[in-house]
Parts: C-alpha cells; sequence; structure tokens
C-alpha cells in the first residue's frame, strides 16, 4: 500500500515541478518579448522624433522664404 501511495505523492510532485517550470518559462517568454518590443520600439521613437524637428525646420524656413518674399515688395 505504501508503495502506490509513494508513487501517487511522487506523480503530483513531478507534475508540480512540470508546472513551475512552465510558469517560469511563460515569464521568461513574456520578458523577453517585453524587452525585444522595447528594443524596436526605441529607435522608432528616436526616427519619429527626428522627422518630427526636420519637418517643424523645413516648415518654419518655407515661411521665412515666403516673408521675406513678401517683405521685398
Amino acid at each position: 500500500m505504501s508503495n502506490g501511495t509513494n508513487d501517487v505523492s511522487g506523480a503530483i510532485s513531478n507534475l508540480f515541478d512540470t508546472f513551475g517550470k512552465l510558469a517560469q518559462q511563460q515569464v521568461e517568454l513574456l520578458n523577453s518579448g517585453i524587452k525585444t518590443a522595447t528594443s524596436m520600439i526605441e529607435p522608432l521613437g528616436k526616427t519619429a522624433t527626428e522627422l518630427a524637428g526636420n519637418l517643424v525646420n523645413a516648415l518654419s524656413q518655407v515661411l521665412q522664404t515666403v516673408s521675406s518674399a513678401i517683405a521685398k515688395k
């Protein structure tokens, strides 16, 4: 009888160990995905900021050119 009880408790212990390892792998996978997403978003944000700055500078130069053309007349 005790042999059967040990087998069941061992099986339950192994089952919980397996679930624990699966949960840990899920957390590690999620963490890796977050790091990857962050490393992809960071350069895109920087590029978008630079693009917006360049657009504002271009518009400013256009307005200055138009203003100076009007002022000369």
